[in-house]
Parts: structure tokens; C-alpha cells; sequence
């Protein structure tokens, strides 16, 4: 792909966000993708691909009426949709298809056309980790986080600190979840979910959805919507069990779907003017700080106590809120590219001033897999 030259020209989440109970799975993904065609001044029979994960692909296509002539499935957990977007983008450089709309719909409160989440016994997972204790993503996420802190130094009060910073974001933001303002004592304060995690650096648990509808540069000159240009994409996989990290206190799939769209964006870190990265808990910010080339090795922490990605910093990062406080439905990833999307545009909620270029990284399972944008306002 050469940078600049495929766009994200709809981008929309449902009408609400949070719980709702009388929405299922299903009809979050086909409102989100109403949303968004609404957005880009289309209409289905604008679309010839289509990408979601699971049951949505097939399903939302046959409920929107699209004639379908390229199709991704890819479920690798929360940051599937960034790998939509890449995988996009490469389908319609290669002139397998000309619009595709990318959805995610999840009822992750409510349940509600959901099917069940549990891991077979004869799993990886569950022959070596479950025997053992482990109960869901949040006792899993532990271990890295644990080892990060005594590797680097990070205080407990450091660790509440990035969950203080985002709920500052959150607090003008009608659609966020959890808005109201929190100091580190209030953090530390909070029921301990699985140590070292109290409640507010666990994400919220929400029902909602988002699309996105991607094109070429040359077809978003003629749509009414204000196009966002990718320059650059990454994508990278490492373990499938989180005791199988090569490193607890770094992710070589961060590392290396960062570099990569770096180096095809042909920016760098210091050219980024607002940064979304994955936060299913209040660690992963900190690793993604430091694993794509914020900060050095050890400094995150400190990076974000000093007050640099709070609002008014010097790299605003997770301006919606993030999973700690604006939504998290079970897979974040497409409304950390929604934000990406709208500071780039400037019609955020709380919109960060002069945003150029946006960097948004996603994570899925256990530091398993990783995928990166960078996401511009003009065409190179």
C-alpha cells in the first residue's frame, strides 16, 4: 500500500453506548454499520467487502443486502478490526474490492445473542494454565504486570496514576462510561479485582458497536465525508498462552507491528500528535509507551504521573477514555480506531488541537497479537 493512498471515509459507533440490554450482538453490528455508510454518504450497494469477526461477517452482509466479492473473518481478539483496516486496505490495492465496511457489535454486558466464552480443556490454555488457577483475562493479566512493576520500578500509586489520567478525559465525554474524576488514593481505594488490579484500572464492561467503511483515496474525493488517510500498518502475532511470553515485561508484538507501520508511514514516534493505545487494564499503556518507541525502556510510568498524556500533555493519549472509562464491550480495539478516527477529523468529544497524525495500537488476548495504524489528515 502506498501511504495515503486508501482512506477510512465512515466511521461511526452506535447511537449509545453502555448497557443495553434490549440490543443484541447482531442488531449493535447492523446499527454501527448503518451509522457509518450514513457517515460516508453511502449506501450498501456501495460496499463489495465486508470484515468482522465471527458469526457478524456473513450475517451482517445478509441483513444489509451487500453483494459480497471479498470477505474477512478474522477474530484474533481485541484488535481484530485493526487488522481488518490492513487487510482492507491491501484487498482494494489490489483491486480485490472497492468499499469494504468493517463492523463490531457485542453485547458484552448483557449477553444477548452472545455465544458463551470458555475454553476447551484440551486447549493450550487449558491444559497449562487453567489447571492452575487461572479464571479469565483479568487473573491472566497479572503476570506481565506484576513483572513489569518490579522489573521497572512501578508503584502501585503510578499504576492507579494511568487510570487517573484517562478518567480526565473522560470527564467531559457524555458517551464515557465512568466519568466521574478520580484521584490515586480513590484508586488504591477500589475493591482489588485480582492484585495488583483494583476495580479502576480493570475496563469497564459495556454493550455497544462501531463501524468503519474504507476505500481508495480517489473514490473518497467524491464522498461528502472528510476522509482519514492511512499511511501506515502493521500486524504481528507471538504466543497463545500468556505464560509463553518471551518477556513479561515487553511485547515483541507491539514491537514489531509498530515498526512496521512506522516504517511505511515514514514517520516516526516524535511526529505523532495523539496516541490510542489498548487498555483492557491499566498496564498495557505503559507497555505500549515503551514498546513502540515513546519513551524509553522503564520511563512510562513516570511519563504519565508527570502529566504528558493527560489532557494539555505533550502526547495525548486514549482521549475518549479508553477501556477504563468510555467503553469496553469485549473486543475495544474498534473504538480506540473511532477516536483515532475523530481526533484526526476534529469532531472528538474532547478534541485534542491540530491533530495531524494518530497512531492507534491494539492488543488481542494476552499480548498474543498486535496491529498498529497510523492514521493521517491529509494525503502525502
Amino acid at each position: 500500500m502506498k501511504p495515503g493512498s486508501i482512506a477510512i471515509v465512515g466511521a461511526a459507533e452506535t447511537d449509545r453506548l453502555g448497557v443495553l440490554p434490549d440490543h443484541s450482538a447482531l442488531s449493535l453490528n447492523i446499527e454501527a454499520a448503518r451509522n457509518a455508510l450514513h457517515d460516508a454518504g453511502m449506501t450498501p450497494a456501495d460496499i463489495d467487502g465486508i470484515a468482522s469477526t465471527g458469526f457478524a461477517t456473513g450475517e451482517v452482509a445478509e441483513a444489509l443486502g451487500i453483494r459480497t466479492r471479498w470477505v474477512d473473518s478474522t477474530s484474533v481478539g481485541g484488535c481484530s478490526y485493526f487488522l481488518h483496516v490492513r487487510h482492507a486496505a491491501a484487498a482494494i490495492t489490489a483491486g480485490m474490492a472497492s468499499a469494504v465496511l468493517i463492523t463490531h457489535g457485542e453485547s458484552g454486558r448483557s449477553r444477548v445473542g452472545e455465544p458463551g466464552l470458555n475454553f476447551s480443556p484440551s486447549s493450550g490454555m487449558g491444559q497449562f494454565e487453567m489447571p492452575y488457577g487461572t479464571a479469565g483475562f483479568v487473573t491472566m493479566f497479572t503476570v506481565p504486570a506484576l513483572r513489569f512493576m518490579k522489573e521497572f520500578g512501578v508503584t502501585h500509586e503510578q499504576l492507579a496514576g494511568v487510570a487517573v489520567a484517562q478518567r480526565k478525559w473522560a470527564h467531559p465525554n457524555e458517551r464515557a462510561f465512568r466519568r466521574d474524576l478520580i484521584t490515586v488514593e480513590d484508586v488504591l481505594a477500589s475493591k482489588t479485582i485480582a492484585y495488583p488490579f483494583h476495580q479502576a484500572e480493570c475496563c469497564v464492561v459495556t454493550d455497544g458497536g462501531g463501524a468503519l467503511i474504507v476505500t481508495s483515496a480517489e473514490r473518497a474525493a467524491d464522498l461528502p465525508s472528510r476522509p482519514v488517510y492511512i499511511l501506515g500498518t502493521g500486524e504481528s502475532t507471538t504466543h497463545s498462552m500468556v505464560s509463553q511470553m518471551e518477556d513479561f515485561t515487553t511485547s515483541r508484538a507491539f514491537r514489531d507491528s509498530s515498526a512496521d507501520a512506522f516504517r511505511e508511514a515514514g514517520v516516526g514516534p516524535a511526529d505523532i500528535d495523539h496516541l490510542m493505545v489498548y487498555d483492557a487494564f491499566a498496564h498495557v499503556p505503559l507497555y505500549g509507551l515503551q514498546d513502540l518507541g515513546f519513551v524509553k525502556p522503564g520511563e512510562a510510568a513516570a511519563f504519565v504521573a508527570e502529566g504528558n498524556t493527560e489532557p494539555g500533555g505533550v502526547l495525548p493519549m486514549n482521549t475518549n477514555g479508553g477501556g477504563l472509562s468510555y467503553t469496553h464491550t469485549g473486543m475495544y480495539g474498534m473504538f480506540a480506531i473511532q477516536e483515532a478516527v475523530r481526533q484526526v477529523r476534529g469532531t472528538a468529544a474532547v478534541p485534542v488541537p491540530d491533530v495531524e497524525l494518530s497512531f492507534a495500537q491494539g492488543v488481542g488476548g494476552m499480548f498474543s497479537t498486535a496491529a498498529s495504524l497510523v492514521l493521517a489528515a491529509e494525503r502525502p
